[in-house]
């Protein structure tokens, strides 16, 4: 649902009373021998959102190769326009063209195809190139398709010859070559690559039904786009099909593209409203006959978030989940005459907030499985019956994500950090249960560590930062040898200019520290403080703020432009801060998380009520006088809890893109972290910040996309009316047409940081 944000620091200790709670940790950058002058530029909002100068290094798009020995990347031809696709060797770095631009240039044409996306067939001959995608939501899902063949040398666009431009979705290789599925009009096609001809699939599609892809809700909320799933034997297709009659539409209007307003209309099921049918279908390609899924009472009332092949082609095990979203049936389908069989059941108390695939190993007899089952997130190797369960990870912690699973050496991969929940690092469990939980990231990489890995875990592309240093990329050999694991042999991305900038800079520290809500439950924070920090004044101290169950702020990782705009803040006399309430994506357990439940907003805003107490309490600088928040999405919403329930607190706040009353949210989100409507209707009604905006006493500025479509413009105008009937002074923003992330459109950005800039240094500087 909701965009989040981040948090820490390297360098010196950064020294703290003895009288503080206990610290995650406190750093800073190093000291840097530069000028007064050097150090005393001035940040500016032009410099760092329309010049770009803190602008980090990025590298292309890099794929690994099947066996783990080299990778691919997508870069500028070196003989003209157009780009080429290269392969690298892992260990030398040696480069090969494989695929060059005027090989990807149609016939006739004066230019190489743009690659939004490709992929190579199992065997490396041929090639599907993806281009002239279009936006479908959040993500570029329609385009066309290209198939380059390497031995003959040919480009042909797939589709057929009547298929209008940008209408194919999701196209995939056959696990043998021999063809390529694609979905066009909401209806599953296969294409012969021998003959070129095209086969249709399905023909259900029409009136609400739609084949192999997703509704809105189900892309948005169960993070799913792409709906079907050749069988291991290229023989059979299993797919979604959802019929959405059933959910009512949302119509966003744009003012702004043309003489007369245009009309968008799409089925959005808001919270207690009717949902999508889901079913799963297992398509023969011989005949194009269906069979069904037989899953026990299904209905608009359950959702199939995930559903794969089995480590074999005779069953699908598809997942079924409770519209509550506390219990989660695995069940094996038979393809040829969709019979179920359940697995094992996954049930919580409230919620599961999580649906993985299953990962099969031991050619389909076992699989890897997540579950929060002992009350923190780890990893099982199940076996297929579902009767042996071995826990992988053991321990007070969760693991945060997979990374690959070597089944020739016997490791899994994953990511965690049992000792400070604000970093990352990678570690490892054998597949048998024998060693758990080794880590493999070295100690000197401090911070937040992401891995881009090898199907074998054998390679990694290696990205490291921290809060107050640059991403910087390495290739790493992951090997099973425990002498030498983790060993880097090439640097790909170092931000070298960036960090010399930084180093020109008089760096305002940020230290991560720790308070403790009313009820004992510790919450985790950072706070930076001006680089000319004096303890003896008085400062006004502004919060960013999520607390949604979608995000982590405290995180010690670099944020980029965030990071810079805190600075410049910091320049001109605030403090910035951030805290996790309960409720927020932090690895701390499944209590932490769900604490919250049938009351989204009621115990986090109280938990950052706390926070500010704690802070005011140990650090007398903090002018509660002038106490700002601000955030986005979910941290709209939060902002507004705050200045509404808390308004001694808090006195000045920016809120964008807020889901003022939670009934005008999506089923899924909502009703997983709040409940089903008829169970928590007094819930729903304490948490919406819209029933407290009749307290507001300090300085609002609301900001909203018209175009949002996923947290509507709806809500926005339900909270000015209501803020109007109690006389409530505000200001309000609206942006015409920008979706939910309102960076669409020429200056966006900048007019946007520079309103919500000039916003606080007026009622929280001014002072």
């Amino acid at each position: 649902m909701f965009t989040n944000h981040l948090k820490k620091s390297c360098g010196k200790l950064f020294i703290v009373s003895a009288l503080a709670l206990p610290l995650v940790a406190c750093n800073t950058l190093p000291n840097q021998q530069n000028t007064v002058a050097e150090k005393n530029q001035p940040l500016t909002l032009k410099s760092i959102y329309q010049d770009k100068a803190f602008k980090s290094d990025r590298i292309g798009q890099i794929r690994w190769l099947e066996k783990g020995d080299g990778y691919l990347a997508v870069e500028a031809s070196k003989n003209g326009e157009g780009e080429d696709i290269v392969q690298y060797n892992a260990s030398t770095l040696a480069p090969q063209v494989l695929v060059t631009a005027k090989q990807l240039t149609p016939a006739g044409a004066s230019e190489a195809l743009t690659i939004d996306d490709y992929a190579f067939s199992n065997d490396g001959n041929k090639l599907l190139i993806y281009t002239n995608s279009k936006k479908v939501w959040r993500s570029n899902s329609r385009g066309d398709y290209w198939l380059y063949d390497l031995k003959s040398n040919k480009l042909v666009q797939l589709g057929g010859k009547d298929v209008p431009a940008s209408q194919l979705m999701f196209a995939k290789f056959s696990p043998d070559a021999s063809k390529v599925a694609y979905v066009l009009h909401n209806n599953i096609y296969v294409q012969d690559l021998s003959s070129m001809q095209v086969t249709q699939l399905t023909d259900s599609a029409g009136n609400g039904i739609i084949n192999g892809v997703f509704d809105w809700v189900y892309e948005e909320e169960f993070i799913i786009r792409d709906g079907f799933r050749w069988s291991p034997n290229g023989k059979k297709i299993a797919y979604w099909q959802l019929d959405t009659s059933g959910s009512k539409d949302f119509i966003m209007i744009n003012n702004t593209d043309s003489l007369y307003p245009t009309l968008t209309k799409f089925p959005y099921p808001k919270v207690g409203e009717t949902n999508a049918l889901a079913n799963v279908g297992i398509v023969d390609i011989a005949d194009k006959q269906t069979t069904w899924a037989k899953l026990p009472n299904n209905s608009r009332n359950m959702y199939i978030p995930r559903m794969n092949w089995s480590g074999n082609s005779e069953e699908v095990l598809v997942q079924h989940v409770t519209r509550k979203q506390d219990i989660n049936r695995l069940y094996l389908t038979n393809a040829e005459t969709g019979n179920s069989k359940l697995v094992i059941t996954e049930q919580e108390e409230h919620f599961l907030d999580f649906f993985d695939d299953a990962r099969w190993i031991n050619n389909g007899k076992n699989f890897i499985w997540t579950s929060e089952r002992s009350g923190w997130r780890h990893l099982y190797n199940i076996s297929r019956d579902g009767k042996t369960v071995i826990n992988l990870t053991k321990g007070d912690f969760d693991i945060t994500d997979i990374k690959a699973v070597d089944e020739e050496n016997g490791w899994l991969y994953f990511i965690a950090s049992p000792d400070n929940v604000a970093q990352r690092y990678l570690y490892r469990s054998k597949l048998d249960g024998s060693l758990s939980n080794q880590r493999v990231t070295p100690k000197e990489y401090a911070g937040f560590n992401r891995y881009q890995m090898s199907s074998d875990g054998s390679w990694a592309i290696h990205s490291h930062s921290s809060f107050a240093t640059p991403t910087s990329k390495y290739l790493v050999n992951v090997s099973a040898k425990p002498n030498s694991r983790h060993q880097k042999k090439h640097t790909l991305m170092t931000n070298e200019k960036l960090n010399a900038k930084l180093a020109k800079m008089d760096v305002a520290p940020t230290e991560f520290f720790q308070v403790t809500a009313q009820d004992g439950v510790v919450l985790d924070g950072y706070i930076t403080r001006p680089a000319n920090f004096d303890a003896s004044k008085k400062y006004p101290i502004l919060f960013y703020v999520y607390g949604e169950a979608w995000g982590q702020t405290v995180q010690d990782k670099w944020r980029g432009n965030a990071f810079i705009w805190d600075q410049m803040l910091t320049q001109q006399g605030f403090i910035v801060a951030s805290i996790d309430n309960r409720g927020t994506r932090a690895p701390k357990g499944r209590d932490w998380r769900k604490s919250i439940y049938g009351g989204v907003g009621i115990l986090s805003s109280r938990d950052q009520s706390d926070a500010l107490k704690a802070m005011a309490k140990r650090w007398s600088y903090i002018d509660t006088d002038r106490v700002g928040i601000w955030g986005h999405s979910g941290g709209g919403s939060m902002t507004l809890n705050m200045l509404f329930r808390y308004p001694e607190q808090y006195h000045v706040g920016i809120s964008s893109a807020p889901v003022a009353d939670q009934l005008l949210y999506d089923t899924i989100y909502q009703e997983r972290y709040s409940g089903l409507l008829e169970d928590h209707a007094e819930g729903y009604k304490q948490g919406s910040p819209i029933t407290h905006a009749h307290n507001l006493k300090g300085e609002l500025l609301l900001v909203h996309g018209t175009g949002d479509d996923n947290v509507h413009y709806q809500g926005a105008e339900r909270l000015i009316n209501e803020l109007i009937k109690h006389n409530k002074q505000f200001e309000f923003m609206s942006y015409p047409n920008r979706s939910h992330s309102l960076r669409e459109g020429e200056g966006t950005t900048l007019h946007y940081k520079t309103m919500k800039t000039n916003f606080f240094k007026e009622h929280l500087l001014a002072k």
